[in-house]
């Protein structure tokens, strides 16, 4: 995999810089108060950075408040999402996916709902909303489960024009390097609640806040340092700024893969993919990525605990994905000069 950052999106980064610099702010300062205004009106929600998105999740579960109580999670995402329960000081529970969207299931979820199940955490998997959302939200909001998205995989993704994090209480995205939207490291923590965005602020500085450039701090025993530094801020504005171009080049692509494969996730009207990966099942591929997970990164593995997930352990064993990183070098070639290279 590589990392196209084009001429142009390098000398705003740089324009950027110049004013971090300028500002004499290397931490807490304007350049993230932008990157979250950007971010927000992005995604048309109110918008809080942190270093990761498993800080994210973790500081979402802190303000739910999840101690000594029950969190539900997908088995099959990468391990951040359980651990993050885990030092929120949750017991998490394991809950199948679905064998079409990949992601949580209704069903299973429901079945393994008590009365000590403080949240559920729904991963959107792939690049792509999870197609049971609305269900799994208007139950979690029935029952009074707060409902938490993680958007590692979701930049861009949107259905009916409602962008992942919309659903639950807040979600949390990931910048890390391998992501649609790479930064190297970092996460931004997203919600309709503009209270729980001022809270998780104080949150991530050790229950402090700049007001006017004076230090105000907050009696929070939970905070701790979840900053971003000016300097990642001004990246994410440069590449907010170019996620447009790798979305269009990523959704050309699937255009031409969806011609290709007929054995693939398919969206329901109205759904638009961030491609963070283009799943396909049961094909041999020439090239391929990394599987969006394998059985061996299940949670309940890792802890060596043996579950019944059958559509999980189904979907590892048959799913492969497609090259559909931003500038993959075969990209440019005609669907069946495509299809002759990937399948032979």
């Amino acid at each position: 995999m590589i990392l196209p950052f084009e001429k142009q999106y390098k000398e705003r980064y740089y324009q950027l810089l110049d004013e971090v610099f300028e500002s004499n702010f290397w931490s807490d300062g304007k350049m993230t108060r932008a990157f979250e205004e950007k971010f927000g009106e992005f995604t048309d929600l109110h918008a809080c950075a942190v270093t990761s998105g498993g800080a994210g999740l973790l500081s979402i579960l802190e303000y739910v408040d999840v101690r000594g109580r029950e969190v539900i999670v997908p088995a099959n995402t990468f391990w951040a999402t359980a651990q993050a329960a885990k030092k929120a000081g949750a017991k998490v529970v394991y809950a199948d996916c679905n064998r079409d969207d990949l992601c949580m299931s209704y069903a299973d979820m429901v079945s393994k709902v008590t009365p000590d199940t403080k949240a559920v955490i729904l991963v959107h998997i792939g690049g792509h909303i999870a197609f049971e959302i609305d269900k799994i939200a208007a139950y979690c909001k029935t029952h009074k489960i707060a409902l938490i998205e993680d958007c590692a995989h979701a930049h861009g993704a949107e259905w009916n024009g409602k962008m992942a994090g919309s659903y639950g209480l807040a979600g949390s995205y990931s910048f890390y390097a391998t992501k649609t939207m790479p930064l190297g490291e970092g996460g931004m923590v997203v919600s309709q609640d503009k209270e729980l965005i001022a809270w998780m602020k104080k949150f991530r500085n050790y229950g402090k806040e700049v007001i006017n450039g004076n230090v105000v701090t907050y009696p929070m025993k939970q905070g701790f340092n979840y900053r971003i530094s000016e300097f990642t801020a001004a990246l994410g504005i440069a590449q907010l700024e170019h996620l447009s171009v790798i979305l269009e080049w990523k959704r050309n692509l699937a255009q031409k893969f969806d011609q290709i494969f007929d054995n693939r996730v398919r969206f329901p009207k109205g759904m638009k993919s961030g491609y963070y990966k283009y799943i396909v099942f049961d094909e041999n591929l020439s090239e391929e990525t990394g599987k969006v997970f394998n059985y061996t990164d299940f949670g309940n593995e890792i802890e060596g605990i043996k579950l019944d997930l059958p559509n999980s352990y189904w979907v590892a064993e048959h799913h492969k994905c497609a090259p559909i990183y931003y500038g993959w070098d075969k990209a440019g070639l005609s669907t069946e000069e495509i299809k002759k290279y990937l399948k032979g």
